[in-house]
C-alpha cells in the first residue's frame, strides 16, 4: 500500500511500489533522499475517500504510506507535523498546511486516526521513534522538535522520544485548523485550541458509521421475526407473518433511531454520564409512544407489550453504548467499565424478553 517512488518504500528490486497517486507532485531531494511533496487541495477522489470513510468499513481499508512527505518547498528550519496513517487525517493535516512549507511525518497506525491510535497504542513513543530514525530526520532539518496533535499525546511519552532520539516533542492544537496560528503564536497554544468542542455538526457526521451498521443487522432481526410471528404447529401461517411482525419491524426502527441517531445527537441534553442509560432513556422516550399506535392481538398482547418494554430501550441502549468511541468524553476505562455492568444486563434484557416471546407462542398455539 506504499506511495513512492519519491517515499523510501520500494519492493525488494527498489522499485516503485505503486504508481503515485493524484495528491502527490513530485520528489523534493533531501540529504537523505527524495521525499514526497504532497498537495494541499483535495481532488474528487480525495472527497469521495472521506464519503467513504464515514459511511462504511472502508475507513478501515483507507491507509497512507507511513514516512516522510513535504508540503510547499520546506527546508532545514521547517517545521514538521507529526500524523497517522490514516489517510483521512493526513488529508486533514495536508489540508490545513496550505500556503506553509512544513514536513509530515506519519507513523505506521495501521490505517487508524490519531485519537484511536494513540488509545490503542499504535500511535506511540516506540513508533514515533522509529520513524525518525528511518527518516534520518536529523539529516533534513536543523531544529530538533517535531509537533505532535494534542489528541496524540496519550500515547507518546515526550521524555522518552527526547532520550531516544534527541527530538523534543510540541503537541500542538487539538484541530489541524488551528495549526497555522499556533505557529505564528511562537509555538502557543490559546485555550480555544485546546479544547474539543464536538458540535452537533460534529455528531452528525459520526451518526451514518453508528446508523448504517445497525441497519445491517436489522434485517436480519426482521427475518427472524417475521418468521417466529408466522411459526405455527407444523408449518408457516402466512398470514400471520406480517400481521404479527409488522409493529415489531417498526418498534425495531424506532430503537435503531433512538440508539444510534437520537443519542448521538442529543447527547448533551439527555441526563446521566453513562451512554448505556442515556440510549435506554431515549429508548424509552421513543418507544413507549410508539407502542400506543401499535395494534394488538387480543390473546397474549400484555406478554407483547412486556416483550417490547425489555427488548427494544436494551436495542437502543446497546447501540447507544456503541458511539463511546466517537466521542472524546471516554477514556478506555471508563468505557470498560460500563461495559462490565452494561453486558450482563443485556444479556438478562435478551434472554428475558425472548422467554416473555416463547410464552407468547406457546399461549397462541393453546399449550399453555
Amino acid at each position: 500500500m506504499a506511495e513512492c517512488c519519491c517515499n523510501p518504500q520500494k519492493d525488494q528490486h527498489g522499485t516503485c511500489c505503486t504508481p503515485m497517486p493524484g495528491w502527490v507532485l513530485g520528489a523534493l531531494k533531501t540529504p537523505a533522499g527524495e521525499v514526497c511533496r504532497v498537495s494541499t487541495e483535495w481532488s474528487w477522489p480525495d472527497q469521495w475517500g472521506r464519503i467513504k470513510s464515514r459511511i462504511s468499513a472502508f475507513r478501515m481499508k483507507y491507509p497512507v504510506g507511513p514516512g516522510l512527505y513535504a508540503v510547499g518547498e520546506p527546508g532545514p528550519e521547517s517545521d514538521v507535523m507529526v500524523t497517522a496513517n490514516y489517510k483521512l487525517s493526513f488529508d486533514i493535516l495536508r489540508g490545513a498546511l496550505k500556503g506553509l512549507n512544513a514536513w509530515i511525518l506519519v507513523l505506521d497506525t495501521m490505517g487508524i486516526n490519531v485519537w484511536c491510535a494513540a488509545g490503542k497504542g499504535t500511535f506511540g513513543t516506540g513508533e514515533l521513534i522509529r520513524r525518525i530514525r528511518e527518516t534520518q530526520l536529523d539529516r533534513i532539518v536543523n531544529h530538533k522538535r517535531v509537533i505532535v496533535p494534542q489528541l496524540g499525546a496519550v500515547g507518546v511519552s515526550a521524555h522518552e522520544v527526547r532520550e531516544e532520539s534527541g527530538f523534543s516533542v510540541h503537541f500542538g492544537p487539538v484541530y489541524a485548523r488551528d495549526i497555522p496560528a499556533y505557529i505564528h503564536s511562537d509555538y502557543t497554544a490559546s485555550p480555544g485550541m485546546r479544547s474539543i468542542r464536538f458540535s452537533l455538526m460534529d455528531r452528525l457526521v459520526l451518526t451514518p458509521m453508528e446508523v448504517l451498521p445497525a441497519m445491517k443487522n436489522y434485517f436480519i432481526y426482521a427475518l427472524l421475526i417475521l418468521v417466529i410471528f408466522g411459526l405455527q404447529p407444523g408449518a408457516i401461517g402466512w398470514e400471520k407473518v406480517w400481521a404479527g411482525g409488522s409493529p415489531f419491524l417498526l418498534l425495531g426502527l424506532v430503537s435503531v433511531f433512538a440508539g444510534a441517531f437520537a443519542t448521538p445527537l442529543l447527547l448533551h441534553f439527555i441526563p446521566s454520564r453513562s451512554f448505556g442509560i442515556k440510549g435506554w432513556i431515549a429508548g424509552v422516550i421513543l418507544i413507549f409512544p410508539a407502542l400506543g399506535l401499535m395494534h394488538w392481538p387480543q390473546t397474549g398482547h400484555g406478554l407483547l407489550i412486556l416483550f417490547s418494554c425489555l427488548f427494544f430501550p436494551a436495542v437502543s441502549s446497546y447501540l447507544a453504548l456503541q458511539f463511546t468511541g466517537s466521542t472524546p468524553f471516554t477514556g478506555r476505562s471508563g468505557v470498560e467499565k460500563e461495559l462490565k455492568i452494561a453486558v450482563p444486563l443485556y444479556g438478562a434484557a435478551l434472554a428475558a424478553s425472548f422467554a416473555v416471546l416463547i410464552l407468547f407462542k406457546l399461549k397462541e398455539w393453546g399449550i399453555v
